[in-house]
């Protein structure tokens, strides 16, 4: 029997940014889904949860602490994985207070990505 492919969220408001993630985790046999917003992401919890979610912090309406905090109200267990373009030291301490995974910085080299995914499933 053979394992599942892990299936990651990918929520980021940027189409480029969200193609390119899809895109690199399908290369390295992952299975990904997609979502514009925080909202539409949270809307498809109800019905579908991923195994890992790659959650970018600043999205216009809800941005991604918002996110973090409705996540962890739903499915505490869920690995967060945070990428941002915007590292500072506040946020980074916010993020992983708040039970993320990991904290990378756009760019983000493709291995150090795939291998916080790795390790957060």
């Amino acid at each position: 029997m053979t394992k599942a492919r892990p299936l990651i969220a990918v929520v980021d408001d940027e189409e480029p940014v969200r193609k390119a993630l899809m895109r690199l985790m399908r290369s390295a046999g992952l299975s990904v889904e997609t979502f514009g917003s925080g909202a539409e992401f949270l809307k498809s919890v109800d019905t579908r949860l991923p195994d890992c979610v790659v959650l970018d912090l600043c999205m216009p309406q809800m941005d991604g602490f918002n996110v973090q905090v409705s996540l962890a109200g739903k499915c505490a267990a869920l690995p967060v994985i945070i990428l941002t373009g915007h590292d500072l030291p506040q946020a980074r301490e916010r993020a992983m207070q708040g039970g993320a995974s990991a904290f990378l910085r756009k760019p983000v080299l493709d291995r150090t990505l795939l291998g916080a995914i790795s390790a957060a499933t």
